[in-house]
């Protein structure tokens, strides 16, 4: 992918660097309250999935399923929820987020209502080393 690719700093602030796939970045979000996964494809100036050439839309689906698969082996989620807004952060990337009907926003979107529950630095450091192992594995 693009050697000089820039990720946007909104998402630089949110997430942990977990790893590289062929086309994406994985990104942890820095919310403890649901397990919440970022993909950026590593493309500088993408907004939209539309943006991306049809081998590259394959291939961000083929991640987008690794993505859920990890999340769903680990914890057995009641749902996966995949979305692409944008609204806020312009450069497109995609959310995989394990749901719970018990998490505390269920069932409305996660955004705007969850509390604020970040990671402490033991913790972060202990999420991303568990998700980098499992993007290797597989």
């Amino acid at each position: 992918m693009s050697e000089d690719f820039i990720l946007h700093s909104q998402l630089a602030n949110d997430t942990f660097f977990v790893a590289e796939l062929p086309l994406c970045r994985v990104l942890l979000m820095n919310q403890t309250a649901v397990p919440w996964l970022v993909l950026v494809p590593r493309l500088n100036g993408l907004k939209e999935i539309t943006d991306l050439s049809r081998e590259n839309q394959i291939r961000l689906l083929d991640e987008i399923d690794r993505t859920s698969r990890v999340l769903q082996a680990e914890i057995n989620p009641t749902k996966i929820n995949i979305a692409a807004l944008g609204n806020i952060v312009p450069q497109l990337h995609v959310h995989v987020i394990a749901r719970f009907e018990t998490d505390p926003a269920w069932p409305k979107p996660v955004w705007g209502n969850l509390p604020v529950q970040n990671f402490s630095p033991e913790a972060a450091s202990e999420r991303v080393a568990y998700y980098a192992k499992k993007f290797l594995n597989r």
